[in-house]
């Protein structure tokens, strides 16, 4: 009985720490990812090779790159500059969007 508790406390507490990840807004992550789509495609597929899938990604790689670019530790210079304009939240909205598409 002890292992069953336990058990279900963990996978609540699994949920519980997976939602946090992706603590952004949706619907504010896709109308921002408008820009997103003249590289990474309107649905999160890429149409060239050279720009990654966003797609499915983890909401919490996504929110590492975008962050990264944006604090100068990852350099690109089509990407470096679109960070630089995204505040906190926008980074966590595009991260919900994108890890939402399926």
């Amino acid at each position: 009985m002890k292992k069953l508790i336990l058990g279900v406390a963990l996978v609540a507490g699994t949920f519980s720490f997976g939602s946090a990840l992706a603590a952004g807004d949706i619907a504010a992550g896709k109308a921002k990812a408008a820009v997103c789509a003249a590289c990474h495609g309107a649905n999160g597929i890429s149409p060239q090779p050279q720009w990654p899938n966003l797609r499915g990604q983890k909401a919490q790689y996504i929110i590492k790159q975008l962050k990264a670019f944006k604090a100068g530790t990852r350099k690109d210079p089509l990407m470096s500059p679109q960070a630089a304009q995204l505040s906190d939240q926008d980074i966590e909205n595009l991260a919900a969007y994108f890890s939402s598409l399926k």
